[in-house]
């Protein structure tokens, strides 16, 4: 009697992972990458393991690898925001379309959980310390947040979309936030403005932070002093932008610019800018951040920082599928923590 998928097996066993990794001339680990779907893989790599699986008549036993490596094949998207939230800001549709997209072609399954309550943090930190997946992404991550240092105590490989602070523990993915603010305060300085505000976004999101500084330097560098007046902290809601707005035209109405943090933030501002009749682009020039489509439908269109989210969503599973595949057995340490940072790019429309 014949089995399937003894080929070259040692003894007419089943063939082993590490079979095929020394067919292939790579190691365990890029056998396993291979198998697993991570992208982290070149093309001539992955076309050598494949044909030592077919060689062999490897059959991956997706169950019983999954058991012995206390595996789910499930990794967690988690949102420490409200619902409603992550519904009205095109930021968090268009991250999970670029992590969906890079899962499509995978085995692993995801899970969207919120957890933007104490009650609901506390719920997943005991679903997390039950090792019920792989690996989590972790979005919009506040300073004081607890979840990041609960993932690197439980050693559950994690990524962080945009890092807490310079000195981020995690891997993480960014756009570069400081560019981002410079090129939006140097293209509304090169169009003539000299009373430059800022809506900031949340004080805690190390992002907004670098935002921040952008629009400083940039001011600094074209000869100008920074007036504190003209800097309002904002949360990247339109009702935020709104409130912003409003405390910049009561303290500073000779104002002649505004940089806002996000474009839902500029729609608020435009709100208050028509409510106290200023004209846009005029009497006051509008530039938002993120480029999402709210920036192509407003009126005027409005000038934004691109923020590559997708491509963002899509190198966060490409390094937690890595961090995943190189995870070492329990109780050791020593993951190499990469930071990647993707560029922006302003997109120039009629609002400045």
């Amino acid at each position: 009697m014949t089995s399937h998928g003894v080929r070259g097996g040692r003894g007419g066993g089943r063939p082993t992972l590490e079979e095929v990794a020394v067919r292939a001339g790579v190691g365990r680990g890029t056998v396993s990458r291979v198998i697993n779907g991570s992208p982290r893989v070149s093309d001539a790599t992955r076309a050598a393991v494949q044909a030592a699986v077919a060689e062999l008549g490897y059959v991956p036993n997706t169950a019983a690898r999954a058991l012995a490596a206390n595996r789910t094949d499930s990794i967690a998207l988690v949102v420490p925001e409200p619902e409603t939230r992550f519904f009205a800001e095109p930021y968090f549709s268009d991250m999970l379309r670029g992590v969906g997209a890079e899962l499509a072609d995978t085995e692993w399954q995801l899970l969207l959980i919120f957890a933007g309550s104490d009650r609901k943090r506390q719920r997943l930190a005991d679903y997390l310390s039950a090792h019920r997946v792989d690996g989590v992404l972790l979005v919009s991550t506040h300073a004081d947040d607890p979840l990041p240092d609960l993932l690197d105590r439980l050693e559950i490989p994690a990524v962080i979309s945009g890092p807490r602070s310079a000195g981020e523990t995690l891997t993480s993915v960014d756009s570069d936030n400081y560019g981002g603010g410079r090129s939006a305060v140097e293209h509304l300085l090169a169009r003539g403005r000299r009373r430059v505000a800022h809506i900031t976004g949340r004080p805690d999101v190390y992002g907004a932070q670098r935002r921040v500084d952008g629009y400083r330097d940039a001011l600094r560098d074209a000869g100008l002093e920074v007036d504190e007046l003209l800097i309002e902290p904002g949360d990247f809601t339109e009702e935020g932008g709104r409130r912003a707005m409003s405390a910049l035209l009561s303290r500073r109405p000779d104002l002649d610019a505004v940089f806002a943090a996000s474009d839902v933030t500029a729609a608020g501002a435009r709100h208050s800018l028509r409510e106290a009749g200023r004209r846009i682009p005029s009497d006051v020039a509008l530039v938002g951040y993120d480029d999402s489509a709210i920036a192509r439908h407003m009126d005027p269109p409005l000038t934004s920082v691109r923020q590559p989210i997708e491509e963002m969503g899509r190198a966060m599973i490409d390094l937690l599928l890595t961090e995943i595949a190189d995870r070492r057995p329990a109780g050791t340490r020593g993951l190499e923590r990469r930071h990647a940072v993707l560029a922006t790019e302003l997109v120039g429309r009629e609002s400045s």
